[in-house]
Formats: C-alpha cells, structure tokens, sequence
C-alpha cells in the first residue's frame, strides 16, 4: 500500500506549495544556474520537520546573507538569492559557498557568480 503525502515549494519568504510525496532524505542540491548573473536558485529537502539554515559564504568564510533560518516542514523546497548581501549591496563576481544546517545535517555546495 502506497501512501503520498503533500509536498510544498517554497521561496524564502513562504509562498506556493504543490503536490507530491514527502522526501525520505534531508538533502541539499547543487544552486541553479551555476555559473549565475544575477539569480541563483538553491533547491532542498527536508524529510522531517526541523530547523533549517541556509547561509551564503564568500571564499574566505565571511558570511555574506542569511537566506533561511527558521523551522520547516517535511518537504522540497526552493529559495533564490540575487548576489546580494544581508544590506542589499550588490557582491562582487566570485565564488561563494551555500551551508545547509538542520538538526544532524550540514552539506555544502559551491557556486559561482559572473557579474
């Protein structure tokens, strides 16, 4: 017997939601596209309700924009960052780092922005 379950997509700031079934792995994924100019999208998984991180770093280990830092429910999700910082300014090409913390997991993946 199969169950499915509800799946939602969402941005940084909470919007939209589909169907599908719940991941059975919490798992961040590679940024898209990568290289990037002037947007990015970071796809995630969450197999269980949790806090979640997702920080942004630049290649000396500076943080440079949190872009989730809140509880999440079961569920895929996607949020956008547009190479800017926590002030809004513009960062300049280069590469940066996206940190994933939640719970006992803690994955990171490199991306590259061209401005």
């Amino acid at each position: 017997l199969r169950r499915q379950r509800q799946m939602c997509i969402r941005d940084s700031s909470g919007g939209g939601g589909g169907n599908d079934e719940v991941p059975t792995v919490t798992r961040l994924f590679g940024n898209f596209p990568n290289p990037f100019n002037p947007v990015t999208t970071i796809r995630f998984d969450l197999a269980s309700p949790a806090p979640v991180s997702i920080r942004i770093y630049d290649a000396s280990g500076r943080l440079v924009r949190i872009l989730v830092d809140e509880r999440r429910l079961p569920g895929s999700y996607e949020v956008t960052w547009n190479g800017r910082n926590d002030t809004g300014s513009e960062t300049p090409s280069g590469v940066y780092f996206c940190r994933m913390f939640c719970g006992g997991y803690a994955s990171t993946s490199k991306m590259v922005l061209l401005r």
